[in-house]
């Protein structure tokens, strides 16, 4: 590395399956660098040890989320010059929330196992046989459907959650928000089950409406608006006439 150089300091919150430490490295700076150039900068260059996930590098694929200066985000799509002003360092660790298999990478498992206990999956009501259903722009149920259906599953808001933090069997924002999708898609044929599991214990009405899940949603999605009408939804199927469709 040229000495004269403008490097970055980072630092690394590490885990080699026994121990969590911290590592230290000097990094060249360049034009545009965004964190995931720093962190492949550090195992190209510094320690070939250092373990990560990245796929796309263009903010599709989620995987490359992590925790910068603090904060849950996509560290392919964020630009150093954007979390790091004047000689400021650069600290980088894993994901919260999530148990930790090596450096920055995380055990997500459990992340979606909570989808499929909120019923996050398409439950038709036709067969291959029957003709396709049509779904026009202006209907009001998709509209609502459109809102969230964004999501790639990077982990960011379940991260970000405290409520996740004080109790691990809740199911997270992103396994709501899928699940509001669904309670809007008209072809789903699991709407009354899919309310049993998301008003259980562990289910929508353990939210504090903090916001965290849509403040730092890189898609610009609202988990906290979704999971605020699952709680309408679950309280309106307590009525004689039972859940209401607006």
């Amino acid at each position: 590395m040229n000495s004269n150089a403008k490097t970055l300091t980072v630092t690394v919150d590490r885990f080699d399956g026994d121990t969590h430490y911290q590592t230290t490295h000097e990094v060249p700076t360049r034009d545009n660098q965004t964190v995931l150039d720093v962190v492949t900068w550090i195992q190209q260059h510094d320690d070939p040890t250092l373990a990560y996930r990245f796929a796309c590098r263009v903010g599709m694929c989620g995987s490359c989320a992590m925790n910068v200066n603090g904060e849950p985000k996509w560290s392919c799509r964020t630009h150093v010059s954007k979390v790091v002003s004047g000689d400021a360092s650069l600290s980088i660790a894993p994901l919260r929330n999530m148990p930790v298999l090596r450096d920055l990478s995380v055990d997500m498992s459990e992340f979606f196992d909570k989808w499929t206990q909120a019923v996050g999956y398409f439950v038709p009501t036709k067969t291959k046989d029957d003709p396709l259903s049509e779904i026009t722009s202006d209907d009001r149920a998709r509209a609502k459907a459109n809102q969230s259906i964004e999501c790639i599953n990077c982990g960011i808001c379940y991260s970000a959650c405290d409520v996740v933090a004080a109790n691990d069997a809740y199911l997270g924002p992103a396994a709501l928000n899928r699940a509001w999708t669904l309670m809007n898609d008209e072809r789903d044929g699991a709407r009354q089950t899919r309310l049993d599991a998301v008003s259980g214990d562990a289910g929508c009405h353990n939210c504090h409406s903090q916001h965290g899940c849509s403040t730092y949603c890189p898609n610009l999605l609202a988990p906290a608006s979704s999971i605020a009408g699952l709680k309408r939804q679950t309280l309106m199927n307590l009525l004689p006439w039972g859940p209401s469709d607006d």
